[in-house]
């Protein structure tokens, strides 16, 4: 089978043409043990058969059309799954070097876009599990769905039913291709005409009757598409200017009840406390450097799933907005942040994300360049299991996120586990050479809303 991407993931697959653009999430999974290998391999095998995008490759197509998903004929579920013993040290920071790596390192393009390393031999008689896959497989939340079919409620692993059958494939002459791409085209310009026949006279009798709102909603439109696509000419820091190819991981943990409990404290949310943690500590990185800043640009991944959607996929949309750091009270930064981000959610640019996906598919890539390579930081807030789960017979103690900078200095996410706040850092070295410095600061960021 062959499927047209939507136009966001088809976003993010555009981005790829410069590395320093690339999608590539990247999670740790750490255990108390190591997982039984064949019952992780039974399980992802599931999720394979479960869910087409992790059988298939991504095929370019001819503009205007999007890029197709296309089964892969020779799929090897051997190739995405690998077992490793750990080198020395084999402690945690080993796990992490080898995250780094498989961070900064491309996939193979003929193949489905993930790859899952089992990493045994850790200190303790810990194992971890290495999951790497590109964002337009899915999205965070999308993840979290997924891991509810890998992970199992108890130690004893749970009988999930006969295994899916493999997916028939078809392989399909050259001209087939081309006759969908012709088919995909025609249906783009009678799904225009039809939304214009459906649409175009009750906007006219509108328009007509309250002339002064209709043109007060099309102004409202067409600024917040404006502020969601304009370019930006400089980095809010004058710091964190430089982009490059290499990274650097690190990880934090906050409980999550304490930071809750800071939020609400402050009329805010988790994610406004979260973005205040973040802003303190990028405040404390730029005055250890004698720099003196105002507001930086951060993008802010959007949940748009809807009830319906498909387990998986990719259901976000990335707002930017500006944010002030220098506001020392971290009280009055939770409150600064709830102002703008809640703004950014009841933008009317939200429901036409594919279409300003695909008009920005069709942009030079330099413009879009343009729109990444000068966003300061990027931040993510991802709900997690709020319980305890196993695989293969050994517990999940902690899983650490950590998203792709596309182009921003450094990107933070945090998922929740149970009673945890698991934080993932992705830094740009170019931007930002002396990470632990960086990571001291941001650190101490998050002490200040704790402290609440």
């Amino acid at each position: 089978m062959t499927e047209f991407m939507r136009h966001s993931d088809a976003f993010t697959w555009a981005m790829e043409h410069d590395p320093r653009l690339r999608s590539t999430v990247v999670t740790i999974l750490r255990f108390d043990r190591s997982p039984d290998w064949d019952e992780l391999v039974s399980r992802f095998d599931r999720v394979a058969r479960t869910l087409p995008m992790f059988r298939r490759r991504v095929v370019d197509n001819l503009p205007p059309a999007p890029p197709s998903w296309e089964d892969d004929a020779e799929f090897d579920l051997g190739y995405h799954l690998r077992r490793v013993t750990a080198p020395p040290p084999s402690t945690f920071e080993t796990v992490l070097e080898m995250a780094r790596l498989a961070e900064m390192a491309d996939f193979d393009r003929a193949r489905p876009l993930w790859e899952v390393t089992l990493v045994e031999g850790l200190e303790n008689g810990e194992a971890a599990v290495l999951v790497k896959l590109h964002h337009a497989l899915t999205d965070g939340v999308g993840g979290v769905e997924i891991a509810m079919i890998l992970f199992d409620l108890e130690q004893q692993a749970a009988d999930r039913g006969p295994m899916p059958p493999d997916p028939v494939i078809v392989v399909r002459p050259p001209w087939s291709e081309l006759r969908q791409l012709v088919r995909y085209d025609a249906g783009l310009v009678a799904d225009l005409a039809r939304a214009a026949v459906r649409t175009g006279p009750t906007t006219l009798l509108h328009g007509l009757r309250r002339p002064v709102d209709s043109a007060r909603a099309a102004a409202e439109l067409a600024a917040s598409v404006y502020r969601t696509v304009r370019p930006i000419n400089q980095t809010g820091s004058p710091l964190m200017r430089e982009r490059g190819l290499g990274r650097r991981l690190g990880v934090h943990r906050v409980p999550l009840a304490e930071l809750r409990a800071a939020a609400r404290g402050s009329d805010g949310t988790l994610n406004d406390a979260f973005l205040a943690a973040i802003t303190g500590g990028l405040r404390l990185y730029h005055e250890k450097h004698g720099v003196e800043i105002g507001e930086l640009h951060v993008n802010m991944p959007v949940n748009i799933r809807a009830d319906g959607d498909p387990v998986g996929g990719n259901r976000i949309t990335l707002m930017r907005f500006d944010l002030p750091i220098d506001v020392a009270d971290p009280a009055d930064r939770i409150r600064g942040v709830h102002d703008r981000a809640n703004g950014i959610r009841s933008e009317a640019s939200l429901p036409y994300t594919q279409q300003i996906a695909g008009a920005l598919n069709l942009a030079p890539r330099w413009y879009i360049a343009s729109i990444l390579r000068h966003v300061d930081f990027l931040a993510s807030n991802v709900p997690g299991i709020p319980v305890p789960v196993y695989l293969g017979g050994a517990a999940l103690t902690m899983q650490y996120p950590f998203g792709p900078t596309i182009g921003a200095a450094v990107n933070v996410t945090l998922m929740t586990y149970v009673d945890t706040c698991a934080i993932g850092i992705n830094a740009d070295t170019t931007a930002i050479p002396d990470f632990d410095l960086f990571h001291e600061c941001l650190v101490a960021g998050f002490d200040e809303v704790l402290g609440l």
